[in-house]
């Protein structure tokens, strides 16, 4: 994703190039490597403190729409796993052709060789930026579920608040789907991590706690 400008560390900003001084939004190709750099320790030291108390699951990387499958952009999914090499990663697509049937081998392949967990995702479903809701573990130490709400509207729909996106309240019937694949997950991996991300009102909190007790259930 792009950053606001304003919100790149003020050192940082005074160090720009002039043509970059009126940008609203910048690109990391557009930056200086040395900004660069910087950024990524900084983000890095941040996290250190929660990695040091234990409280530090994992850095979930969630990539763009535009971010398909290309050689460029795997080379980027490494770099990112290199920069933070001190904590554990996850990575979450958001565009079909990772799991496309002629990639998703390819793609599955892929995080297994590197050890990188990939995010399964239940979401809206008829978008490019819609994955299949699969549950599979591509990592031995940490399987990961996002649940984003399965209303396609709001989904397409520009709002205010992420929260609008994510309006969505899941039925019984929808977290019992994922029941048994998350119980599979949980046989593949050391940890499984569940996350709701329909975060209206009290939704997310609502879902995790029917969800868990449907896990309890057997």
């Amino acid at each position: 994703h792009p950053t606001k400008r304003e919100s790149l560390y003020a050192d940082l900003r005074e160090e720009l190039p002039k043509e970059l001084e009126k940008k609203r939004n910048l690109y990391r190709e557009q930056l200086p490597e040395d900004a660069v750099e910087q950024v990524w320790q900084r983000f890095h030291d941040a996290l250190m403190p929660l990695h040091s108390a234990g409280k530090l699951g994992a850095v979930l990387f969630q990539f763009p729409q535009w971010f398909v499958i290309a050689r460029k952009n795997k080379e980027y999914v490494l770099e990112c796993r290199d920069r933070l090499k001190d904590f554990r990663i996850a990575v979450e697509f958001r565009h079909k052709s990772w799991l496309e049937e002629r990639n998703r081998e390819e793609t599955i392949g892929f995080l297994e060789e590197n050890g990188l967990p990939f995010v399964c995702v239940d979401m809206p479903q008829g978008f490019d930026s819609s994955l299949p809701p699969i549950a599979v573990a591509t990592s031995k130490d940490l399987a990961m579920v996002r649940f984003h709400g399965r209303d396609p509207k709001a989904w397409t729909t520009k709002s205010e608040t992420a929260a609008e996106r994510f309006r969505y309240e899941y039925k019984e019937k929808e977290l019992r789907e994922w029941v048994p694949k998350i119980k599979d997950l949980s046989q593949q991996a050391r940890e499984t991590h569940v996350l709701m991300n329909n975060c209206y009102r009290d939704y997310a909190v609502n879902n995790a706690r029917e969800l868990r007790s449907l896990l309890e259930e057997e």
